[in-house]
């Protein structure tokens, strides 16, 4: 999986926008099938989607393109992967999942209607949405459930499925979802996913909001956010990327450890700092961030 510091939704029956999201910058987009799309407008959403999908690749866009699906009880997921299992997709977001059976189940649909769209085997990725209490109970289980999960994406949002299956109360401070997060967190690293994925900010009225929900979010180990609309993603993309102060301080800090090593000492001080290997692995590791994420964005 590729970083994704930005993951913006667009309703998948309103294709045209698509091109919007991509003009905001957003590192992927999610062509949505499910709640954003009244079960009138879902057949024509369905091939709205295929055919955004390749338009865009069609342009040359590198944006990772995914799709919302239908979850699993509605029994119209067959149905939606039948229109959009198709060369270009990225992978699907699995939406309202109870534990690692689900993701069998999906992983099973998906192998087969990858090979129905003429998609290369295990191509298509899954980001798990963990927006049930039992989702989150089994997030280590999910993690692991199939070869296709890329990434956990941590539900949050408020007055939404997974406050109402957790019965948390939303705040602006989120308190009452920092184990959550956190557990989302150390499932996904725990086992190989680097890049956890965290959201939603909703007050489209409170930008200040937003930027701060975005910072504590990464101090917590996130490394992208899901958004809804596309004046949050230049703050996404800002917060979730090494800064310009980042990058200098670990470059300073790795020539002065070098410069240290080559006098025989395998310590230094650095900005009254207590600096070792271990440091410098991390110093190295956010460098190297940096670089594929400017590489990735180059599009």
């Amino acid at each position: 999986m590729k970083p994704l510091r930005s993951l913006l939704f667009v309703p998948g029956h309103r294709g045209s926008w698509a091109e919007k999201g991509v003009a905001s910058g957003a590192d992927g987009l999610i062509l949505d099938l499910e709640d954003s799309v009244p079960l009138d407008l879902k057949e024509q959403a369905r091939s709205e989607v295929a055919g955004t999908v390749r338009r865009l690749r069609e342009s040359g866009s590198r944006v990772g393109l995914y799709v919302r699906l239908n979850s699993l009880d509605t029994g119209m997921s067959g149905d939606d992967l039948d229109a959009v299992a198709i060369p270009g997709l990225d992978g699907f977001v699995l939406p309202k999942t109870y534990g690692p059976d689900d993701i069998v189940r999906f992983d099973a649909l998906v192998t087969h209607f990858e090979r129905r769209g003429g998609v290369d085997h295990g191509t298509l990725e899954f980001l798990c949405s963990l927006e049930t209490a039992e989702a989150y109970a089994n997030c280590d289980r999910i993690a692991v459930a199939s070869p296709r999960v890329a990434t956990l994406f941590a539900g949050t949002a408020r007055d939404a499925d997974v406050s109402r299956s957790i019965g948390f109360q939303f705040t602006p401070a989120g308190q009452e979802t920092l184990y959550l997060r956190s557990k989302a967190v150390l499932a996904a690293r725990s086992n190989g996913l680097d890049f956890p994925l965290v959201g939603i900010w909703q007050d489209l009225g409170d930008p200040d909001g937003a930027r701060r929900f975005s910072e504590q979010n990464r101090e917590l180990g996130f490394r992208g956010q899901v958004l809804i609309h596309p004046s949050h993603v230049a703050v996404a993309n800002e917060v979730f990327s090494p800064s310009k102060a980042e990058i200098e301080f670990y470059e300073g800090m790795i020539a002065a450890f070098e410069k240290a090593e080559a006098e025989g000492a395998a310590a230094v001080r650095y900005e009254d700092m207590h600096v070792d290997y271990a440091h410098i692995k991390t110093a190295r590791q956010v460098l190297e961030y940096g670089r594929r994420l400017a590489g990735d964005t180059a599009r």
